[in-house]
């Protein structure tokens, strides 16, 4: 049984619990996944299986993308990811895994990129307060301040929180609350906040005993 699907982030909204409470969602378009490849433990040490998500078109694909879609009997997607399988004897290449996947489900892991913010000093990077603001401090108040280490050992320390790329990494949201699952409109609403940007590619997890017993 595949445990995770591949979905896109939607967007953020609003929706109201019975008891008229408003509860914060994320909106992810989760599957329809295609099984593209099954891995098994006799021929490559592993169960998994190779899942895509969206379409992408013939003619910017590449030949052995369109070649490794055709073994599976479809089109070649947008993404591809591969996932753990509990066993692959129900699985089949080709297959349609849906949203129906997480009905039940309590919570779900979601696994996405954060959104990348670029160069960034180390205000932003790491909260530091900078320097002071009164006379005496010349035009330095964003700065880290001393960096070094005087004479012992004279010189940075690795890991020391300075200015740089922020942003753009792969980041897990833990358990997150299945408010709703939409079959129809292949819809998975979770409480709280996804990383990324919105239509940035997500894997949806089953949280760990995530389902309804």
């Amino acid at each position: 049984m595949v445990t995770a699907l591949l979905g896109k982030k939607i967007g953020m909204t609003r929706v109201f619990d019975e008891g008229g409470l408003a509860v914060p969602v994320t909106v992810l378009e989760v599957g329809p996944c295609r099984v593209m490849q099954i891995k098994t433990d006799e021929r490559d040490g592993y169960a998994a299986a190779q899942i895509g998500f969206g379409e992408r078109r013939r003619r910017r694909a590449t030949k052995p993308q369109r070649g490794h879609a055709e073994k599976a009997g479809c089109e070649p997607a947008q993404f591809l990811r591969e996932v753990r399988v509990d066993g692959a004897d129900d699985l089949a290449p080709g297959q349609s895994v849906t949203v129906s996947l997480f009905k039940g489900a309590r919570a779900v892991d979601v696994t996405g990129v954060t959104k990348g913010k670029g160069f960034t000093g180390v205000m932003k990077r790491w909260g530091f307060s900078g320097l002071g603001a009164s006379h005496g401090v010349h035009r330095v108040h964003r700065a880290p301040g001393s960096i070094g280490a005087s004479a012992d050992p004279a010189r940075v320390m690795k890991g020391t929180r300075m200015a740089g790329r922020s942003g753009h990494a792969r980041r897990t949201v833990r358990r997150l609350k299945v408010v709703r699952v939409d079959e129809e409109k292949n819809l998975l609403l979770v409480r709280g906040a996804v990383p990324g940007p919105n239509g940035g590619c997500v894997t949806v997890r089953l949280a760990v005993a995530g389902t309804e017993s």
